[in-house]
């Protein structure tokens, strides 16, 4: 037991400092442990489950299909056109957003591709960008919680339990939703008289226009059409 809990420590302290490609280091401290005889190689196979890692993958692929398009952009320029520039609907918005596509796609990916859009939005209304990036790495794992494939956890959990999309989404919506709920009170009296906005910023931000952030609008609606096909698929399966 000892030898095991010294290569897990080793491998979590590899990818912990990011001197090693965390794949890498996950890979050696599985060679490890398996080439020491510490863990039988059948029941390492058998701890692989395939469920999560294709549905993982699809997701990477759709989320990079999607960077490509524009659409993230294209939500953020929006968010903070249809707020006028208020600093204060601004961050709410960009948080219900964050969390909203994070109960569909891979969250952390979600939070990697809306922050330098984030980043650009304040820095254009001039408020400070540090707490809206935390805020939204809050709100992704929130509105991940939601859905079977919005986090990774989810998905092994769901596969390990035998729960089909619609029993997780149908027990977790209603707790996740009065999470965000009481989060969004917290979070405007605590940032809210913290993101003023000047009305030079508030002109610029005016004077964007979002459907210039969409670069690819035939594979965008190709992809929203599979999307909404598979999002059927799953939900009447379940419920036959």
């Amino acid at each position: 037991m000892v030898p095991l809990l010294i290569i897990f420590g080793v491998t979590y302290a590899l990818i912990a400092s990011e001197k090693v490609d965390k794949t890498i280091a996950a890979g050696l401290g599985a060679a490890a442990a398996i080439m020491l005889h510490y863990v039988p190689y059948d029941k390492a196979l058998e701890h692989i489950d395939l469920n999560v890692i294709f549905l993982l993958v699809g997701m990477m692929i759709i989320v990079n299909v999607l960077s490509a398009t524009g659409l993230f952009q294209w939500v953020a320029v929006t968010i903070a056109r249809t707020a006028r520039g208020n600093g204060a609907v601004i961050l709410i918005m960009l948080l219900l957003a964050t969390a909203l596509l994070s109960a569909f796609l891979d969250n952390v990916t979600t939070v990697i591709l809306i922050s330098p859009i984030t980043i650009l939005i304040c820095q254009v209304l001039e408020i400070r960008a540090i707490p809206v990036l935390i805020l939204e790495a809050v709100f992704s794992n929130i509105g991940g919680t939601a859905t079977l494939v919005g986090d990774p956890p989810n998905i092994l959990i769901g596969s390990r339990a035998g729960l089909s999309f619609n029993e997780f989404l149908v027990n977790l919506t209603i707790p996740v939703v009065a999470i965000m709920v009481v989060s969004i009170i917290v979070v405007h009296f605590m940032f809210g008289k913290s993101m003023k906005v000047k009305d030079a910023a508030k002109a610029r931000i005016m004077a964007t226009e979002p459907r210039l952030a969409i670069i690819d609008h035939k594979r965008l609606y190709i992809l929203a059409w599979l999307c909404f096909r598979w999002f059927c698929w799953v939900s009447f399966s379940d419920a036959s």
